[in-house]
């Protein structure tokens, strides 16, 4: 496990802490393989029964790591051998409780994937945002289904297509986060749930976690989602979006003839 993914087990509960603050815990593909090993070994492990996902620094995620999302893109490999793939597969599958505390921005993935976390607590002034569009991707962690479920299709679009940046409060009030705490009330409200998940019947609990998804459908789904997301990587809106988000300019596009 590299030192940008800590790990620590405590009275039932695993904390994964996101460990990059000075790149707002932008993601890499050695993380995404370090999250992934640690919910594969917390899922056979019965000395775990439920994980917490948080992060240090003053924000939870800023989403991938684009220059090293890039590097991976171009290097040829297909998106399946990616590692964010072995972890989306580890999200849809996972059969026990998640928790995940919200601090600061979260975005892409920073979102998506509370999407799969049954409890999250997010700071009042946290800031999420999806902007795929923006960068003319398309969404994934089957954030195409989940999120119009959790917030309605409306408010979803908004996010999605747009970019809306939500605050915690509003997270809350949409029922994207189960509750909006003052910042230094967010870590203990959240500890305080994933003991809550820790201390019930851990056999009840799974089988309900199991009853409320369906992990064989979601994961087909982030397949399909990466299919299309491949498909616009590699395309020219994406290289021109990548490039005025280098260049710091709008992106302008045009329609082919």
């Amino acid at each position: 496990m590299g030192e940008e993914v800590r790990v620590e087990v405590a009275d039932g509960v695993l904390t994964l802490t996101l460990n990059r603050p000075a790149k707002k815990n932008a993601i890499t593909q050695a993380m995404y393989a370090d999250m992934a090993a640690a919910l594969e070994t917390a899922r056979g492990e019965t000395a775990v029964r439920c994980v917490l996902i948080r992060a240090e620094g003053d924000s939870f995620c800023a989403g991938n790591d684009m220059m090293d999302f890039a590097m991976q893109a171009a290097s040829g490999a297909s998106a399946a051998d990616m590692a964010v793939f072995r972890f989306l597969k580890a999200l849809a599958e996972f059969d026990k409780p998640l928790v995940a505390a919200v601090q600061g921005r979260a975005v892409g993935i920073g979102v998506t994937l509370l999407l799969h976390c049954d409890l999250a607590v997010a700071a009042e002034d946290a800031l999420l945002s999806t902007p795929f569009v923006n960068l003319a991707l398309a969404p994934e962690a089957a954030s195409s289904r989940l999120l119009p479920e959790a917030i309605g299709h409306r408010r979803a679009f908004e996010m999605l297509a747009l970019g809306r940046v939500v605050t915690g409060r509003e997270a809350a009030d949409w029922g994207l986060v189960n509750k909006a705490v003052p910042l230094d009330q967010l870590q203990s409200e959240a500890e305080a749930f994933a003991r809550a998940c820790a201390d019930r019947a851990p056999g009840s609990i799974q089988a309900t976690k199991r009853l409320m998804r369906d992990a064989e459908t979601l994961w087909a789904l982030m397949q399909a989602e990466g299919q299309v997301f491949a498909a616009q990587m590699a395309g020219p809106e994406a290289r021109e979006a990548f490039q005025a988000f280098i260049e710091k300019r709008p992106a302008r596009f045009t329609v082919a003839d």
